[in-house]
């Protein structure tokens, strides 16, 4: 894994991340459509958007909920790059021998 110092501008990463928030009934995020029950700890994996060195804080945007979310440098873990695939990409064809067949000939 990497650590937040070696994180380098123009590439994408992704970390696990825990923030004190409002959690609804089901210990989620609480939102319009889900009234808050109380206020707990929320963990999932993120987007970091930015990054402040000098007050130890990242912003990562959840990828369950795409909400975003301010967090010290002391609640991220299993930083890594990300590898963005497009799911429209005809490239991404199946291989022979992996799944598929090739009628004889």
């Amino acid at each position: 894994m990497i650590g937040i110092d070696e994180v380098t501008a123009g590439v994408s990463y992704a970390c696990r991340f825990r923030v004190e928030t409002v959690l609804d009934k089901d210990n989620r995020p609480a939102n319009p459509a889900s009234p808050p029950v109380s206020k707990g700890f929320y963990e999932s994996l993120g987007i970091i958007i930015q990054r402040d060195l000098a007050n130890q804080l990242v912003l990562v945007k959840d990828t369950r909920n795409f909400q975003e979310y301010v967090v010290s440098f002391g609640d991220i873990w299993d930083i890594d790059t990300i590898e963005w695939v497009d799911p429209d990409d005809d490239d991404d064809q199946q291989v022979p021998g992996a799944g598929s067949t090739i009628p004889p000939g």
